[in-house]
């Protein structure tokens, strides 16, 4: 048993690092790239980089399936649009709100879903997010419905977001390394390679597995409300499925069960995305069948890949 925890340690500690060197590269880009449009490109691909760890999180470190990362972004940017809309209230509240709100909500959920397993759980969790799309979207006096809100915006520099939203990998990278490393990770591995076992050995597989989805949410949360401030305005397209499905294919193709997978991911799939408008609707098709070849072929991702190199 020691022998198998030391080697799993050893695979955390040179994915960590392995994701640091990633995020310590990303910090070096506007030493040679100052075009806005690129760095906002960058900013996008890190925002989407925050709800893979979200939500690898959930599926990659606990086996849970969840099919609304997407939709829990869009509460945490409309959770602090909606405070400055109706309220006035300061980003300083707004984004606490954002996250704080988001981790109730999926601790809520979480209580009711997470009894459920294999497919019962994503359709449960892709009902829930097509509930609050709708809401959102009809929701005219409240939240405007499909013409969106207006978020005041943190700085005006894209550099500066750059590097707060770089920041904000950084911090959401090493949290989730010192969990993995402690008791939490080590029952969330326990849960998701065995849930009946881990149960029998006294493990509390339903707050561990709740815990790990209040901390998803909150993270998507965080991501969704930053962004809204980046973009200055939020709509009820955050929370499409197809935000999702890209989130999905982001992890599947880095790494599942990995640090440094979901980030790699994350850039390589959005800048392609953004390389493929060029040649009309065609994204969707072959993140499909990219997320096929790795499902059948290449399990690890692209970071089991390297590892194994």
């Amino acid at each position: 048993m020691s022998d198998a925890r030391n080697l799993w340690a050893n695979r955390l500690r040179t994915d960590f690092r392995a994701a640091l060197v990633v995020v310590a590269l990303l910090a070096t880009v506007p030493l040679f790239v100052s075009s806005p449009y690129t760095l906002g490109i960058l900013i996008v691909s890190i925002y989407f980089a925050l709800i893979a760890l979200g939500w690898n999180l959930l599926a990659g470190f606990t086996g849970q399936f969840s099919l609304a990362p997407a939709a829990f972004a869009m509460l945490g940017a409309y959770t602090t649009a909606l405070l400055d809309y109706h309220l006035k209230a300061p980003l300083a509240i707004g984004i606490p709100a954002a996250i704080v709100g988001t981790a109730l909500l999926g601790f809520l959920l979480g209580r009711i879903v997470l009894r459920l397993k294999g497919p019962y759980l994503a359709l449960t969790t892709l009902s829930f997010a097509e509930i609050a799309r709708v809401i959102v979207y009809n929701s005219h006096n409240f939240t405007r419905g499909d013409q969106g809100l207006n978020v005041p915006s943190l700085m005006q520099s894209r550099i500066g977001y750059y590097y707060l939203f770089l920041g904000v990998l950084l911090m959401a990278l090493a949290g989730l390394y010192r969990l993995m490393r402690g008791k939490a990770g080590r029952f969330w591995l326990a849960i998701r390679d065995d849930e009946t076992g881990a149960e029998s050995r006294g493990i509390p597989v339903v707050r561990y597995k709740t815990f790990a989805f209040a901390l998803s949410c909150a993270i998507c949360g965080l991501a969704g409300s930053l962004y809204g401030t980046f973009s200055q305005l939020v709509s009820p397209e955050l929370g499409l499925l197809l935000q999702t499905g890209l989130v999905i294919a982001m992890v599947v193709i880095g790494g599942m069960g990995t640090l440094t997978g979901p980030v790699v991911g994350a850039l390589l799939v959005y800048l392609t995305s953004e390389w493929l408008r060029e040649f009309g609707g065609i994204q969707l098709i072959v993140f499909s069948l990219a997320v096929i070849v790795f499902a059948r072929f290449f399990r690890a991702g692209l970071w089991g890949i390297a590892t194994r190199r």
